[in-house]
């Protein structure tokens, strides 16, 4: 998954259960205790309410997903119905555009790249901007990247994506697809 995100440019109105959550860190993360799973999965929630809140402006957010991404199940074919039902929610909301990269694109930069987040800072009371930052998460910490050579790197990269991945319209039909089709949604 990449994502390009303004941030900060009324609660989620469907965001997944904790117990959902905490089903995707039982597998990516085994050995992550009791205790840290639920602080982990308590944050992701606070993060993901994020998007529908009112004051300050909800942040805008660009994701390009892999469609292999969508066709793995994460559990119950039930349940992965459920998260893709989610993500047909989220891609209605004003501030946020999902994409899919389909299967067909073949080979792409992201592949090379793995899972990154752009973060641009908009100006808001600062007389001059925040530097871009590129974010990448890994199973044992992050990596903040902020040289203007590393951010046209990757900004490369997502431009790539772009190109390759089907429309907001297109990746809503295949979404549907794929919850009926895979997971008899």
């Amino acid at each position: 998954m990449c994502r390009r995100s303004q941030t900060p440019a009324s609660s989620a109105r469907s965001r997944p259960s904790a117990s959902r959550i905490s089903s995707v860190y039982r597998i990516d993360q085994p050995d992550m205790t009791d205790d840290d799973r639920e602080r982990a999965v308590d944050l992701r929630l606070q993060r993901q309410s994020l998007l529908t809140r009112r004051l300050p402006k909800a942040p805008q957010v660009q994701v390009v997903l892999c469609e292999s991404v969508l066709l793995r199940p994460v559990d119950a074919p039930t349940v992965t119905a459920q998260q893709l039902r989610h993500l047909q929610e989220l891609s209605n909301l004003p501030d946020v555009s999902i994409r899919i990269l389909p299967l067909a694109a073949g080979p792409h930069l992201g592949a090379v790249g793995g899972e990154f987040v752009l973060l641009d800072f908009p100006l808001g009371n600062r007389a001059t901007p925040e530097p871009p930052v590129v974010y990448c998460e890994s199973w044992t910490g992050a990596l903040y990247l902020d040289r203007p050579t590393e951010f046209a790197a990757y900004e490369k990269a997502w431009s790539s994506l772009l190109r390759l991945a089907l429309d907001e319209e297109q990746s809503r039909r295949l979404i549907d697809k794929i919850i009926e089709e895979v997971h008899r949604g």
